[in-house]
């Protein structure tokens, strides 16, 4: 049995794999900080911790799974190298930690990703694909690259060693700040999700997740009891433009509280109120957080909240408000 095919074992789904994960990733992660701001506070009515793993290598707590994936490989499989399909964080991870690793990465990118995405995928040196937008095309791609190749397809979420990578996060989180009510992520394919639920689960923490209303999936997922197709390229949160998958949406269904689902509008003026209150740059996708939790006040009022700020690789030339600013109405 090999590295990969080992690592993929339904067993490695658990807490402990999430601890053991966090100490092989240790030499080549960052220990992202927590932000805090005293006006978000009062806008929200609650205390929120940001985790900010915008500040991860590659800009996104992509590079966690990624990193932990490649150190489960053989030496025969490092040799063969790997590839993967993904808008940009993913893809720019896996490359970072194949130059680390000295292992060849392949990249299939969707020819509408983010132009700063495609460049930090180049800018590590995996070899790039462009393909059309939408998983009809990624798994035809992927299904040719596993026919014609002998590298190892490494999935952006749906593996239990890109699972446990992502689940680090929130282990660091609960770590320096014990005392959380409740832990929020946004979720799209359901690695950090996933990861984090198994985390909060652990220390009797509910879980919530944010999904923009135009491509609610995950939400309708939940509802249906089964895994629902991806909606469509709707929505200004290109990170999350994806459906769960086989392992993410059971652990999810298990130990989630609620999915709770936001508009775009709602996102960019909480990316604008991130980059003036904490000071620091997030993606869209990574804005849902504080969307939900300003949209739903009922639901988190006075309770101290863990926040994972997926990432920060936004394109600041075609930002989501006016160059005047975007009126906030709060």
């Amino acid at each position: 049995m090999t590295g990969w095919q080992h690592a993929a074992g339904i067993d490695a789904l658990n807490l402990d794999a999430i601890h053991r994960a966090g100490q092989l990733i240790e030499p080549y992660i960052v220990h992202t900080p927590v932000l805090h701001s005293l006006e978000l506070n009062r806008l929200a009515g609650a205390q929120l911790w940001f985790k900010c793993e915008n500040l991860q290598h590659t800009g996104a707590f992509k590079f966690r799974g990624a990193c932990h994936a490649l150190l489960q490989l053989t030496k025969e499989e490092r040799e063969a190298g790997v590839f993967t399909v993904s808008s940009g964080n993913h893809g720019a991870a896996l490359a970072y930690a194949g130059q680390l690793l000295n292992i060849p990465v392949r990249v299939a990118v969707p020819r509408t990703a983010p132009p700063l995405k495609k460049a930090n995928i180049a800018r590590y040196g995996a070899e790039i694909t462009e393909i059309e937008p939408g998983m009809e095309a990624r798994e035809a791609i992927t299904a040719d690259w596993h026919k014609t190749t002998d590298a190892i397809f490494v999935p952006p979420y749906d593996h239990p060693a890109i699972i446990a990578g992502q689940g680090t996060a929130a282990l660091e989180l609960i770590r320096s700040y014990p005392d959380l009510d409740c832990l929020m992520t946004p979720v799209g394919g359901g690695g950090l999700l996933a990861g984090t639920s198994m985390v909060g689960h652990s220390q009797d923490l509910p879980v919530y997740a944010a999904e923009p209303e135009t491509v609610d999936d995950a939400w309708a997922s939940l509802q249906s009891g089964k895994i629902e197709p991806a909606r469509g390229p709707n929505s200004i949160c290109d990170g999350l433009l994806t459906r769960l998958g086989d392992y993410t949406f059971p652990i999810i269904q298990s130990h989630v509280s609620e999915i709770l689902r936001i508009t775009d509008a709602e996102v960019a003026q909480a990316m604008q109120l991130l980059w003036q209150e904490l000071k620091v740059i997030v993606e869209p996708s990574s804005a849902t957080v504080l969307a939900a939790v300003l949209r739903y006040p009922g639901l988190f009022r006075d309770r101290h909240i863990g926040l994972i700020l997926s990432g920060g690789n936004v394109d600041v030339t075609q930002l989501p408000w006016p160059v005047q600013g975007l009126e906030l109405n709060l």
